[in-house]
């Protein structure tokens, strides 16, 4: 995320902090945001037929107790809102629903999750106050994220069966990631089709410090694996 968007955010939780839902969006319940930008943690979330577990951690923007007993998840962001862009973030505050009602040991718990939603900061007007100061306004929008946690826990089950899985074969004519791979060791697609070149058939590795891919490279002391983002990172590995 671009800095100036965490910055809003930023103020905007420290503006909004206390402060009763009905005075900034009354489509929210009554209640008082109480909490700003804490981590979570889920306890382990496994699936019987799959052998690996997960969890889910995070940081929410704010959280407001509503005067029912209930808590709203809420999430800033600033641009055109869209029902693209929602449905992209109901799998995030799923995510903080889920870990804040199903924590880990020592983690925070707040139950239930009644509500959540993004809070949208949409620019639609500038001002020049004088000072060397200029201000922006702009469109707040509560967009509702309904509760499915059956739909969350079906795409967790799907990204835990494709890493428990095996690797697919490169398809660097149809995968734009087999592509890129490919040309970050120096070989062509052909070749690493039909070439008996060790090279061209070897597996890329990920870099041991940032976990980027790795590119091969020749030194004084022969052939081994550096990081693509040398010289930001120096990670090796031996060819």
């Amino acid at each position: 995320m671009p800095g100036v968007f965490s910055t809003i955010a930023n103020l905007q939780k420290n503006h909004y902090s206390g402060k009763r839902t009905e005075e900034f969006c009354p489509s929210l319940p009554p209640g008082v945001v109480t909490l700003g930008e804490k981590r979570v943690q889920s306890a382990p979330i496994k699936f019987d037929d799959l052998e690996s577990t997960c969890f889910i951690a995070g940081r929410f923007d704010v959280v407001a107790e509503l005067d029912d007993g209930s808590f709203a998840v809420m999430d800033f962001k600033t641009g055109n809102p869209s029902d693209d862009k929602v449905g992209m973030y109901g799998r995030q505050l799923h995510a903080y629903a889920i870990s804040l009602e199903n924590p880990a040991e020592g983690a925070l718990k707040l139950s239930p999750i009644s509500r959540m939603g993004l809070l949208y900061f949409t620019p639609d007007s500038c001002e020049y106050t004088g000072n060397d100061c200029q201000v922006l306004g702009g469109r707040m929008s509560w967009h509702e994220v309904k509760r499915d946690d059956a739909a969350f826990h079906k795409f967790l089950h799907e990204v835990i069966a494709l890493l428990d899985g095996p690797l697919p074969a490169a398809e660097p004519e149809t995968c734009d990631w087999c592509s890129y791979r490919s040309e970050i060791i120096g070989v062509s697609d052909t070749a690493k089709k039909g070439s008996n070149d060790p090279k061209s058939q070897a597996i890329v590795p990920s870099c041991p410090l940032c976990g980027d891919l790795m590119k091969q490279r020749t030194g004084k002391f022969g052939a081994f694996w550096g990081c693509v983002n040398y010289p930001n990172c120096r990670g090796t590995r031996q060819a």
